[in-house]
This record gives C-alpha cells, structure tokens and sequence, in this order.
C-alpha cells in the first residue's frame, strides 16, 4: 500500500515506521532538523515492541514531493492544519483517502474545507511517542492503537485494506461503525486533562486528589459531553464521569502535551481544546463556563510565553 505521512513526529513516525516495517511503501514529509537528520542517518523508532528504522530516502522536504498514493495520514500540530489541507489538495487523486491522527473534533471540518468530503476518512489514535532528538522518535509504554471508520458507517474496501496493513505490521487496529462518537469520547479526555493539568500546573495525581481540582477536571469534561450531545455525537449523558473514574486509574504523574508545551514555552492547542469547547459552546447554545474560564486564564500563552508589554 502506498502511505504519505504528513508529519514525521511522535505520531507520525512510529505508526509510518511500523508500516514501512511491514513492506508497505512509506514516504515521510518532514522539515527543519528532524528533516535534516532524517535524510543523513534515516528515521529511528525505539520502542518497547522492538526498534524501527526507516531509510533516509523514505523522507520529502514537501508535500508537493509526494507521489502517488492510496492514503494519507495527517499527523501535523493542529494550526498547520489548512496549509495542509491546501497543499494536499493538488496531490491526491480521486481514491486517495486522507486519515487525520491529530487530536480533537475540529479537524476534519478543517480538511473537508478544501478536500473532497469522500475522501476524509475519521480516525483517533491511542499512543504516548515524541521526538526525542532529530532523526529519533521514542515510543513510551506499550499502548500503540488506532481505529478508524467512515463517517457514513460503511467500510469501503480501502479502509479494510488498511486494515490488514495495520495488523499485519503490528499494530493494534479497528473500524469502527461510529467513528465521530469514538472521536469525541477522546475528545471529553483530553479536554479534561490538558485543561485542568495546564491551568493547575500540577499532574493528574495532584489534580484528582483535591475536591475542588478534582470537580474542575469533572466540569471540565462534562462541558464537553454536553457540547458534542448538542452537536449530535451519541455520547452518554455522564460519560464525564466515565472518564472521570478513568483518571482515577492513570499514573499519578501523568500530565497532558499541552501542559508540557505550557512549561517549554510552546505554543499550544488551547483553541482546539479548552478554547475550541467554548466556541462549539457558543455555536450550540450550551453554557461552557469552565472552559470559557481556562481559555481565558490561558490565552497569554496561546503563542508560547509571553513577553512583557511595552
């Protein structure tokens, strides 16, 4: 099968590699640094399932280096989304299916935009990797999951196809027939844990053992759930307290990337988070408080650390 991976990081490398392992044909957009060592010492994957390494020359500076291919995976941080989106425009053919791997319920409306709508096929992915240095991706844990469904419910032959891919390199893999409910129970968790993590400055331990950051944390992802019900997801009603029970069962040092970005000065993904609950909030007529109030506290340090006015 023929693989374009936009997006060589955590994400994108360790799911691009293990199909490049399995014999697919994997070709990587990557830039800067990570480009750069790439294309001298080729793509490392270390991983508690076994170690990867892909070939310097399975890596393009562009998107507009792409050949052909069957489908796209889209694992870029959120606000390259349209530049993406514009540029795959010109590159994929009439069977392309183009697969998004980044978090949150806003970015397939992002690509379906400027791309054909048959051609979005919805997808979420359970995995902890980063880029520990260029050229170098480090997968922590074991957990390495996606799943992915057609928002018409229907599998088409190409995602069955995909589907075996995935199996047989390796990774845990599914369809799923509600695509867009399986995308915004993820959603409900990471809006919860970014959020309350990020404006708390704490990890999920110290969160989920005071009753008040505790309810902040709860507040946080029922105004969530209540959001993706007035949008049509088929959440249930108190799944904030699914997850709520969840958080109980994580790591107590846990914490979320966008706390991380937070504390290295990064720019973060506060709009299509905390902040991108309260603008859905506003488009539905569902009261978002607790978002609202994180959005603000945060917005200083949407940019990355702010500087002192003049």
């Amino acid at each position: 099968m023929r693989i374009a991976v936009v997006g060589a990081g955590g994400v994108g490398g360790y799911f691009g590699a293990r199909l490049a392992a399995a014999g697919n044909d994997v070709t990587f957009v990557a830039r800067g640094r990570h480009l750069t060592a790439i294309r001298e010492y080729g793509l490392l994957v270390r991983s508690p399932l076994g170690d990867l390494q892909v070939p310097s020359d399975a890596v393009v500076p562009t998107i507009a280096d792409l050949g052909p291919a069957d489908l796209v995976l889209v694992a870029v941080k959120f606000w390259d989304t349209e530049d993406v989106a514009a540029q795959l425009a010109h590159v994929i053919g009439p069977d392309t299916r183009v697969l998004s791997l980044q978090n949150g319920v806003h970015k397939d409306e992002a690509l379906r935009k400027v791309l054909p709508k048959e051609s979005i096929v919805g997808g979420a992915c359970y995995i902890s990797a980063a880029i520990q240095e260029p050229g170098i991706v480090v997968h922590h844990g074991t957990l390495q999951k996606l799943v992915f469904g057609e928002y018409e419910g229907h599998a088409s032959d190409s995602l069955q196809d995909f589907l075996c891919h995935c199996r047989e390199a390796g990774i845990d893999a599914q369809i799923s027939d509600d695509i867009e409910r399986l995308i915004w129970e993820k959603f409900v968790f990471l809006v919860g844990l970014s959020g309350a993590t990020s404006i708390v400055r704490q990890p999920i331990g110290v969160i989920r053992g005071n009753p008040r950051s505790r309810a902040l944390l709860h507040d946080l992802m029922a105004e969530a759930v209540a959001v993706g019900r007035a949008a049509g997801a088929h959440l249930d009603a108190g799944y904030a307290e699914d997850r709520l029970a969840f958080c109980d069962t994580l790591p107590a040092a846990m914490s979320s990337s966008m706390h991380h970005d937070l504390t290295q000065g990064h720019r973060l993904e506060l709009p299509w988070l905390g902040g991108g609950v309260a603008e859905l909030g506003e488009r539905f007529g569902v009261s978002t408080p607790r978002n609202r109030t994180v959005a603000d506290a945060l917005a200083p340090y949407e940019s990355g650390t702010p500087t002192a006015a003049a």
